[in-house]
């Protein structure tokens, strides 16, 4: 289990790219979890977690299963055309 705090911040979208395909193939074997603000490593998760402030002094966690997100959304789709 290894936690990556920002890593990923100094990386322009071609690193960013090879940093996601390098922690795809370590997956494998190791469990990640990684903070970042890039929307290219997000976009590349299993899940997602984050977290709001709904109102001053309140913390709210969100999660998402990222391919459930995206079945959804394509349902949805399918059901609105």
């Amino acid at each position: 289990f290894c936690l990556l705090d920002e890593v990923d911040a100094p990386l322009d979208d071609a690193n960013v790219g090879r940093f996601s395909a390098l922690l795809k193939r370590m997956s494998a074997d190791t469990q990640f979890l990684i903070i970042t603000h890039k929307q290219r490593t997000m976009e590349q998760s299993d899940s997602l977690y984050g977290v709001t402030m709904p109102e001053a002094g309140v913390s709210q966690i969100v999660s998402v299963e990222v391919e459930e997100a995206a079945r959804v959304a394509t349902d949805g789709m399918a059901a609105s055309a």
